[in-house]
Parts: C-alpha cells; sequence; structure tokens
C-alpha cells in the first residue's frame, strides 16, 4: 500500500511517499480503507518535532473515514465493509489505517465520506470545549483563538447554538476575520486582543476563553476573563513552556483554568470519549454545525497540504484524497 512517512524531522519535504506493508488489525482493533485522511497542526509538529512520535520511520495522521477492512478479536457492533470514521494514535496518511475499535465510529445518516474525514478530532473537540469543559451557559460570552482553524470555525456555530451572548475569535489576518464572521462569531479581533475584548464587553471581559495557542497568548485570554471566568487550554501550538497558573491569577475574580486533550481522552478514558463523540456527531446529522473542506489534496500531495497549513493561511478543513 501507499503511505506518507517521515524518516527525520524537519519541514514538508521530509514527508515521503512509500510503499509499505498493510497493517494488520491486533486484538480490540478494526482496521480501515482509508478514503479520506484529515490534516491537522498536531500532523505538523509531529513531522517538525516528533510530538506524540514514538519512533522514527512515523507515519502521521490522526484521523480518517473510509471501510472497515479488517476486525481484530474481541471487536463488536462492527461490520466489515461498514463506513466509518475513526481516531488514530498516527498511521492515517496511508492507503490502509488501523485504529482502535473503541474510537472508530459508524457514519451517522446522511453524511458522506468526504464530511466524515473532517469529524474525528475537531468536531469531538470543540463539543468538549464548549459543553463538557467549558460549561458555556445561555447568555454568556465566549472567546476563541484561532477562530478561522477547523476546531475554530465549529466552536463559533456550537456556541451560538448554545446560546452565547456574545461570541469574540481571534485571527491572524483580515481575510480569516471574514471567514470566521461568516461562521457564527459576533466580533474578530486580528493580532492583539486584549484591550479589544475589554472594550468589546464594556470593560467585564468574556466569560469563557479557548486556547489553543499558550505562551503569551494563553496569558492574555486568561488577563480577559470576567469575574467566575472560565479557561480551557486545549494545545500549545506556539511551542512555549508548558503553562502554570497559581493563586495570584485566579483567588482575586475567582477564575478557573482546566485543560482537555482528545488523543488523551482517547487513551485514558475511551467510553467517555465515544460517549461525547456520538453527542458531537448528532450536531453534523441535524445540521446545526458544518465544516467546511477549503483545500483537498492527494495522498502524495501532503507536503504541500502541510506548507498551506504552515503558512497560517488557511482556514476551514484540509483533507488528504486517499481512495476512490
Amino acid at each position: 500500500m501507499r503511505a506518507v512517512q517521515i524518516e527525520e524531522y524537519g519541514g514538508p519535504e521530509v514527508l515521503r511517499t512509500v510503499e509499505a506493508q498493510v497493517p494488520e488489525p491486533g486484538p480490540g482493533q478494526a482496521s480501515i480503507d482509508v478514503a479520506y485522511t484529515g490534516v491537522n497542526f498536531a500532523d505538523l509538529k509531529a513531522r517538525a518535532e516528533g510530538y506524540r512520535v514514538p519512533a522514527l520511520p512515523f507515519v502521521p495522521g490522526l484521523e480518517v473515514s473510509g471501510r472497515v477492512r479488517a476486525i481484530g478479536a474481541h471487536v463488536t457492533g462492527l461490520a466489515v465493509g461498514q463506513e466509518v470514521a475513526a481516531l488514530t494514535e498516527g498511521g492515517a496518511y496511508a492507503e490502509v489505517a488501523v485504529a482502535e475499535a473503541a474510537t472508530v465510529f459508524p457514519l451517522p445518516d446522511g453524511v458522506d465520506l468526504r464530511t466524515a474525514a473532517t469529524l474525528p478530532t475537531v468536531l469531538p473537540t470543540a463539543y468538549a470545549l464548549v459543553h463538557t469543559v467549558g460549561r458555556l451557559q445561555p447568555g454568556e460570552t465566549v472567546l476563541v483563538q484561532g477562530a478561522a482553524g477547523g476546531v475554530g470555525t465549529v466552536l463559533g456555530q456550537l456556541a451560538r447554538a448554545a446560546g452565547a451572548g456574545g461570541v469574540h475569535g481571534v485571527v491572524s489576518s483580515a481575510a480569516k476575520a471574514a471567514y470566521a464572521l461568516d461562521h457564527g462569531y459576533d466580533r474578530v479581533f486580528v493580532g492583539t486582543f486584549a484591550d479589544e475584548v475589554r472594550a468589546a464587553t464594556g470593560g467585564r471581559g468574556v466569560d469563557l476563553a479557548l486556547d489553543p495557542v499558550g505562551g503569551d497568548t494563553l496569558r492574555a485570554s486568561l488577563a480577559s476573563l470576567a469575574p467566575f471566568g472560565r479557561l480551557v487550554s486545549f494545545g500549545n501550538a506556539s511551542s512555549a513552556q508548558p503553562w502554570q497558573v497559581g493563586q495570584p491569577e485566579l483567588y482575586p475574580l475567582g477564575l478557573s483554568v482546566s485543560g482537555f486533550s482528545i488523543l488523551t481522552l482517547a487513551r485514558t478514558a475511551p467510553a467517555e470519549l465515544r460517549a461525547l463523540t456520538e453527542r458531537a456527531f448528532g450536531t453534523v446529522a441535524d445540521g446545526s454545525v458544518t465544516l467546511p473542506v477549503t483545500a483537498e489534496f492527494a495522498l502524495k500531495d501532503a507536503p504541500e497540504a502541510h506548507r498551506l497549513m504552515g503558512a497560517r493561511t488557511s482556514t476551514g478543513k484540509l483533507l488528504l484524497r486517499v481512495g476512490d
């Protein structure tokens, strides 16, 4: 089978298409004939920095859609040929991928394979940030970093559907701001945002801030919170040192900080992930959330997909087209 792998860390050019052995599912696993693979920023960090890479050579990729090819021992609820979406621990940039059965999800009615490839990481993450971890209440205000990306696109729609009183986003360009305003956001700030957020909220700040960037951006998001506000960290795109927050920051206004990683949840609490994902997928099936595919590449063109995402000019979701 064809696969895209890295043998050394570096720029997009280290992604190379190779012939690889077809993987077989072990106990509790399923293999999938891949139709589409989602491209995520975590893939770029794996390629450049070794993020979640156990050893080289390594086939990156965290999410696929396709049809079940084979089923390992002790797997129930899946059938060969069934159309599914799956969250993987790598290996998705390939014609066949293996995933734990607990993270393989039959497609809801009306969801095609192309749409399905946008869902496994983005949609459950966004749903958890708004509802499960962020606990957004009707009338509250929310601030989202990376509002024009895949997760950001869904967050704006979910926050609006949850009855948010104000949905504010932060992006890096005017073009991205225009895109975010079309996907649920009331106001979008380009670059700096702390003073602008205070002005937009009458000096109060926001009730919920969602940050995938870390570093100085996380600190500024924390400073943008209203009394009793919550901040959820769900990534470290800046590659800054891990954040630390203590009494001096939290006590004066009764603030709280929490974190979320869908990949970690898949390992530590797969049953919780499955329940979360089923609820999240329902928002696509009922039409309340859409995630536009803004660029699609052939598998061999994975380096070009990485260049586009790495340039920070893309919006929505990027896909690799793998199978028929």
